[in-house]
Formats: structure tokens, sequence, C-alpha cells
């Protein structure tokens, strides 16, 4: 492989690895928003942004997290006859569907461009009754889309080295 493919699979891993690393500890963040909200409840003190920010914590968590399940290769597959493949094998099917997954996460990102760009010209708020900015989460959003692209992008490359018997 050209040595600008493996630069780029080494520091697109790298980025994924630290923020996925980083973003394993949002599931406290989320258990702490939510029971802040339980116990805010039971002594009358009802808060109105903890749903929000809670699912604003969910989205971040997944979104920015994805790039790093794609790099363990943790994500969901139907292993009713990908499991007993060779690794040659499942490296040819990867290398084939990868472009699904690229196609769709490049509709994602120009969609979210799209509703992000929308929101900043127009300053977009929810419409519950806390009402906070919505950009923040779509930038997020953006953001995470664009490294899963990336890593999508740096499994590609990997596959061909497998079936060309390479390493990255």
């Amino acid at each position: 492989m050209p040595r600008v493919i493996r630069r780029y699979v080494r520091i697109v891993d790298a980025v994924n690895r630290r923020i996925g690393r980083i973003m394993m500890y949002g599931i406290f963040v989320m258990v702490a928003i939510l029971l802040w909200s339980s116990f805010s409840k039971t002594f009358t003190l009802p808060s109105l942004w903890t749903l929000e920010i809670a699912q604003f914590a969910m989205v971040t968590y997944y979104i920015l997290g994805g790039p790093y399940s794609i790099q363990l290769g943790s994500n969901v597959r139907m292993d009713l006859f990908y499991g007993e493949w060779s690794i040659r094998r499942k490296a040819q099917v990867d290398a084939i569907t990868i472009f699904l997954l690229i196609f769709y996460l490049g509709v994602l990102l120009y969609g979210a461009i799209d509703s992000t760009t929308y929101s900043l010209q127009y300053w977009e708020r929810s419409s519950t009754a806390w009402r906070p900015y919505m950009w923040p989460i779509k930038i997020i959003m953006c953001v995470g889309f664009f490294l899963m692209l990336l890593q999508a992008i740096s499994e590609f490359f990997k596959d061909i080295a497998t079936i060309k018997g390479l390493e990255l």
C-alpha cells in the first residue's frame, strides 16, 4: 500500500480511537443527568432541561462513538454465513458492502450539513418548554458523520490490504 494510504489509516484510526475512548464515559454523563431528573422530581424541583440534555448526551455518545465501534468491528453483522468465512473472504465482502455504508454516510452528512446551516441561519430552537438552540447538537452530528465516513474509508483500505495479503 502507498505510504499516504498507510498514513491516512493510522491518523484516522488514532483520532477515532481517542474520541471513542473518551465517549465510552458518556454513559456516566447520561446516568448522572437521568439521576438528577429522578431526584429533582422526588423533591418537587422538576427540571425542564433534563430530558432534552439526556437526549443530546445520548446522540453525542452514539454519533461520536460510532467510528470507534466500526474500527473495533463491534457493529452488528449477520453472522449466519460471515462467521464461517476466511479472513480474506470477509475482507472481499466488506470491501464491496462498505460502498453502501459510504454512500449512506455521504447522504447523512449532506442532510446534516444542510440542517445545520438552516439551524445556524435561523437560530433554530427546540419546540419544548426549555427551548435550547439546536445548532450545537447538529454540529456534533456533522462531525460524527464525517468521522464515520473517514473511518469507513479507512476500513475499505484495510480490506483491500487484506485481500492483497499486505499489512497496513
